[in-house]
């Protein structure tokens, strides 16, 4: 659990690093914001797409072959991305991780679902999640700090040995990931019946809905914080850096702690709470509030997420116990396609100023947070056993 959270770590800490970067990266390659922008979409959506994939072939291979695999591919590629030579080989570079890194994290919470019943899986999943956030809020910040230090290109090749070294550990404790073949059906028409059995139960129809409208509010906001300090405050790359560091530092540290509340007193409460304070976090941002306070508000923005997406997943692993992965793999690809999307919408979005995408953006928000309430009213804590 140690290294693969490590690796859950790694992954987002790379995926994240990027975008307080993009003002850095366009002086760089003498290219619009615009353009650099694109290299978080076009990581996320792949990743989303792939996961597809890699659910439908781990349910029939098992677990770790594609969770090795795909953390090999990680390294190769984040490490190849530091010779980019060009504004478009950055974001082409970005594609390819996208597509070979998306086995790790969702394979990992599948192998979660594998191995600890419902009532129980709130906090390893918190674990998981709150390697991400790490990621996320670390990625952030040392990105952006260490890049005076050890230049755009360091910071990929150190992610790539690191991520080696997570590898090698991982390969000499792979039994624990799992090495059955599942069976599940590998036709056409046996992976077309699970998708419809997955979205047509209302509890799959209506978590997967949640995930990918959560996932386009929090991308949509969090791709374009950089930019956003940087107008607004005038902040350089280190200031950015330490205001972003808030996001992602309420999971890394609080995500067992969620888990746990959710096994104990159930999700009902939990995700409506999450998406309104989200929507709060991001309508305090519309205000030309002191910069300490816009940084606070990233932080509450993070819990939003952490008290919802890490819940969701937990209902997805309930949906279809035989064929986990693929269902997690659904999960993941609302998730990045969100992400992806999100990032594109707001950046549209934001032509004519932050506020006006921002408040957008908010009023959704907490529009969701609303209709959760009664949607979400039966997701009580279940018996031990149950």
């Amino acid at each position: 659990m140690r290294v693969l959270s490590a690796a859950t770590f790694l992954i987002f800490f790379q995926a994240y690093m990027i975008a307080p970067l993009i003002p850095k990266l366009a002086s760089v390659f003498h290219v619009s914001v615009q353009t650099i922008g694109l290299a978080v979409p076009l990581y996320m959506i792949p990743y989303g797409a792939a996961t597809l994939f890699y659910g439908i072939v781990s349910d029939r291979v098992g677990r770790r072959p594609i969770i090795l695999g795909s953390l090999a591919l990680f390294v190769a590629l984040t490490t190849l991305t530091a010779l980019a030579r060009s504004g478009g080989e950055l974001v082409s570079w970005r594609l390819l991780t996208g597509l070979g890194a998306s086995g790790v994290v969702p394979m990992g919470l599948a192998l979660m679902g594998d191995l600890f019943p419902y009532e129980k899986r709130g906090r390893p999943l918190g674990w998981l999640f709150g390697a991400m956030a790490g990621g996320m809020a670390f990625g952030s910040t040392l990105g952006v700090l260490l890049e005076p230090l050890i230049g755009w290109r360091g910071l990929f090749v150190g992610v790539g040995a690191l991520g080696l070294g997570c590898l090698i550990l991982l390969a000499r404790q792979g039994k624990l990931l799992g090495s059955e073949r599942r069976g599940a059906p590998a036709t056409t028409a046996g992976v077309f019946k699970a998708y419809s059995k997955l979205l047509a139960d209302w509890r799959g129809t209506r978590t997967y809905t949640y995930v990918l409208f959560n996932a386009i509010f929090h991308s949509g906001v969090y791709t374009w914080l950089g930019l956003y300090f940087a107008q607004r405050y005038r902040l350089g790359e280190i200031g950015i850096g330490l205001a972003l560091l808030g996001y992602g530092v309420p999971g890394f540290i609080l995500g067992p702690v969620i888990g746990r509340a959710a096994d104990r007193w159930g999700r009902r409460w939990l995700i409506p709470a999450g998406l309104a304070i989200a929507a709060l976090a991001g309508t305090a941002l519309i205000f030309d509030a002191p910069v300490l306070a816009a940084a606070l508000m990233v932080t509450v923005l993070s819990l939003g997420y952490d008290m919802t997406q890490p819940l969701l997943a937990g209902i997805v692993t309930t949906l279809d116990p035989e064929r986990g992965g693929q269902a997690m793999g659904l999960n993941v690809f609302a998730l990045f396609t969100g992400f992806g999307l999100g990032s594109l919408i707001f950046g549209a979005l934001r032509a004519p100023g932050f506020s006006r995408a921002l408040l957008i953006f908010s009023v959704v928000q907490l529009l969701a947070a609303l209709v959760a309430i009664p949607l979400y009213r039966s997701e009580r804590r279940l018996p031990v056993g149950a």
